[in-house]
């Protein structure tokens, strides 16, 4: 086991036998999309007995887990019930570095910020990270997060060694994906905190000479132009991202920047970099003040910004070192940016349909393009094979997400989408959805009864839920 400095962090807390208390004062809580807001009474919980106690207390409406509240939907929040706040479970345990496949175990309100900080001087690295750092473990678990190497190392429970779970029998149960109960512990990746209360977690980790990466920028000047240099060249890379414009109409359409990459070595730094290799740089750009007006994302704003974004990027550009922040996490520089949607929010639409399937992923680009709803933050990724988990979303095959702006007739725009993404044998993420109905989800998870079987054996009286769990009957 690495020797690690010893601080907050590192210190494992004592199990303290003190029940959690839950506040008969009930808050509000939204999702990072900022819409479907509910009230709910927000336990705090810091050890293992006070989750214990707050599940022993909570009431007929039960109670779901929350970390960091960085899904955008509802998924996280329990109108009228009890949400158990983990993040001051966030010690990270152990780490085991020595042998040839190095882990880290870590209580589950940990976030991949603070992960990342305590394991990059080690030369340690996370192998899955989603579009920010300021997820838990227990969210990514939850959610199955996938980053921009899915194509190449798949999401975030394939690393999972082995996880403790709170049931709604008081029991806490160790679990691994070849243990006792496999179904429970693969229906808890990506079961968005319906089976219990993820506690602590091992994670397969991995090794890197650097905090680095050595990326190629190319522009694309239109959709099929885009698909195919994806499609051709990806697998030469870990790390394969598109930004594209969803504004542009015409010969252009879905002109993109396309943006690949692997772990820099030492050696592939310049001099300057080479006497701290793994620092890690994360600037702050402050704070988005909550002053802007619902209108401010719209089709004005988004086609300037569209055409100023593909216009600063290189036509080709190969071999640029840039670091963890620039290229995953730019807008992790920038706190609380989704108040520039203002007081209504925006909702994150992303779907997944199969390789085969690339005209009908077309006619979703066309649909979202001609529609008058715009979205800048656009994002292009090629999935590789999923996991056995029953919910988690990857499927081989092209994923596309939008940000768009709350406003009438959305959810039409978005309604014409579902019929085309589960004709196509696809479906839609279900850390990012406020909308589905349990119809169009049964179609959308075709294993969707594995799931439910598992849910109620272990919960047989729906403990464990949420308004995601109500809206979708789960």
């Amino acid at each position: 086991m690495s020797d690690f400095p010893d601080t907050d962090l590192m210190r494992p807390s004592p199990l303290v036998e003190t029940p959690a208390a839950i506040p008969p004062e009930l808050v509000e809580l939204h999702g990072f999309g900022r819409t479907a807001t509910t009230r709910s009474h927000l336990a705090q919980i810091d050890s293992v007995a006070g989750a214990i106690s707050a599940l022993r207390k909570a009431g007929d409406r039960g109670v779901v887990p929350r970390g960091l509240g960085s899904s955008y939907g509802d998924a996280a929040q329990n109108a009228g019930g009890t949400t158990l706040d983990l993040t001051n479970l966030n010690q990270i345990l152990q780490v085991e570095a020595d042998g040839e496949s190095p882990t880290v175990t870590a209580q589950a309100g940990v976030s991949l910020d603070a992960l990342m900080k305590a394991l990059l001087p080690f030369g340690l690295w996370i192998p899955v990270l989603p579009g920010t750092r300021q997820v838990t473990i227990g969210g990514a678990i939850g959610a199955d997060v996938h980053g921009k190497n899915h194509h190449t190392q798949g999401s975030f429970g394939t690393h999972v060694r082995s996880l403790d779970l709170l049931t709604a029998d008081g029991d806490v149960r160790t679990l691994t994906p070849a243990g006792d109960d496999p179904d429970l512990f693969w229906a808890t990746v990506g079961g968005m905190g319906l089976t219990g209360v993820i506690l602590q977690a091992t994670i397969a980790v991995q090794r890197t000479e650097s905090a680095y990466f050595v990326v190629d920028t190319q522009r694309c000047g239109d959709l099929d132009e885009l698909m195919a240099t994806m499609s051709q060249g990806d697998e030469d890379y870990t790390y394969s991202v598109a930004w594209f414009d969803a504004v542009t109409r015409g010969k252009h359409l879905g002109r993109a920047v396309l943006t690949r990459g692997n772990k820099a070595k030492v050696a592939d730094l310049p001099v300057k970099l080479r006497t701290e290799p793994l620092k890690f740089v994360a600037p702050s750009y402050g704070t988005v003040p909550e002053v802007f007006p619902n209108r401010m994302i719209n089709r004005a704003t988004v086609k300037a910004f569209s055409e100023l974004w593909f216009r600063k990027a290189p036509k080709h550009k190969v071999g640029e070192i840039q670091n963890i922040t620039s290229f995953f996490h730019p807008l992790d520089s920038v706190t609380d940016w989704n108040n520039v949607y203002g007081s209504n929010g925006f909702l994150q639409y992303q779907f997944v349909v199969p390789f085969s399937e690339h005209e009908a992923f077309r006619r979703c680009v066309h649909l979202i393009v001609g529609s008058g709803h715009p979205s800048f933050l656009n994002v292009l990724k090629r999935f590789g094979p999923g996991d056995p988990a029953p919910l988690s979303f990857p499927m081989p095959g092209w994923t596309l997400t939008v940000d768009l702006p709350i406003s009438e007739g959305l959810d039409r725009l978005c309604t014409s989408l579902d019929e085309l993404v589960v004709g196509a044998g696809g479906g839609c993420y279900l850390a990012k959805d406020s909308r589905l109905g349990p119809e169009t989800l049964r179609q959308m998870y075709p294993r969707l009864d594995d799931f439910l079987a598992v849910r109620h054996r272990v919960d047989p009286d729906s403990m464990f839920t949420s308004d995601l769990a109500r809206r979708l009957r789960l």
